[in-house]
């Protein structure tokens, strides 16, 4: 009875070991994208109407 008993709780111990896995979950990488401009690209425009005023003027 008793390597019954210790048969029993053995196959049980077993089981449960390798039920779940203890592995590590593989994650991809995010990749975040940024789209990059220059400081300038945004007073070009206003410097350009200045002068097309200034030439206007004159």
């Amino acid at each position: 009875m008793k390597k019954l008993a210790l048969a029993a709780t053995l196959s049980v111990a077993a089981t449960s070991a390798f039920a779940g896995g203890i592995a590590e979950p593989v994650l991809e990488p995010v990749v975040i994208v940024e789209d990059t401009s220059s400081s300038a690209g945004g007073i070009i425009v206003p410097i350009l109407a200045l002068i097309l005023i200034a030439a206007a003027a004159s």
